[in-house]
């Protein structure tokens, strides 16, 4: 009796391990894509900001402050791109291949670098990096919290989700109003939702691992999760530059 309860503990351990083990892949390859897609936006922003390509995208503009750059109409297209790719690869990838939906997410980086490109132009580099830092040091203690906690965040994701939506209608108002204080406001509340959506998504994609074991839905859930976690340090990244970008 007493060797089958032996058994029966040993198989248990087993379990958890071999569980434990295959989160920690998961995991590992969630970030991986991230990591990879950042490098790649990294890489096709500095080439179209420090090649001929820039003159594809951009065109240079007299002004009284010097020669300024603005989006052409392929600029523009650029800019606008990636939402679209976002809600295609949202919504299709459960139709789509797994290599079909790793070629959208390498070809969504890509264009979301030459997007990019133009923070080069306005910002400078000492600037640029030290932003960075800043985002990947917040981005990976918040991440780390997300994934070890025991609280359910549930809640909390769908407070920042209702934040989220009230942070694109003011960034949309402020369109048309221009309003010092609404941007300031604005940029405040988009830090402090995506440095909250980094935990929050950080547990959900652990949770989803729970879901199915099927290997290339495994991988497309692994592409969502890297999807998701790239746009947060994006938009962390992006608001966290408004207040400590020194411009050009």
């Amino acid at each position: 009796m007493a060797d089958y309860d032996n058994r029966l503990a040993r198989g248990a351990t087993t379990g958890v391990a071999a569980v434990d083990a295959g989160l920690r892949t998961y995991m590992l390859r969630v970030y991986n894509y991230m990591l990879v897609g950042l490098g790649l936006t990294g890489a096709v922003a500095w080439l179209t900001a420090e090649t001929p390509l820039s003159q594809i995208f951009y065109n240079q503009v007299q002004t009284t402050n010097g020669v300024m750059l603005q989006p052409n109409i392929l600029g523009y297209i650029a800019m606008f791109a990636p939402l679209a790719m976002v809600l295609f690869l949202s919504f299709r990838i459960q139709k789509m291949s797994f290599a079909a939906a790793q070629m959208t997410f390498w070809a969504y980086a890509a264009v979301m670098g030459v997007s990019l490109a133009m923070i080069l132009f306005i910002y400078t580099g000492t600037s640029i990096a030290m932003t960075f830092f800043v985002t990947a040091a917040t981005f990976g203690a918040m991440s780390l919290w997300g994934y070890t906690t025991n609280r359910d965040l549930t809640g909390m994701g769908s407070f920042l989700f209702m934040g989220l939506i009230g942070l694109v209608l003011a960034s949309l108002a402020n369109l048309f109003f221009h309003s010092t204080q609404l941007q300031f406001v604005v940029s405040v509340l988009g830090v402090l939702i995506f440095t909250g959506l980094t935990a929050y998504d950080s547990q959900s994609i652990k949770n989803m691992y729970f879901v199915g074991d099927n290997g290339e839905l495994m991988g497309k859930k692994a592409i969502m999760g890297a999807l998701r976690l790239y746009l947060d340090f994006i938009n962390l990244f992006l608001f966290l530059l408004r207040f400590m970008g020194n411009r050009r």
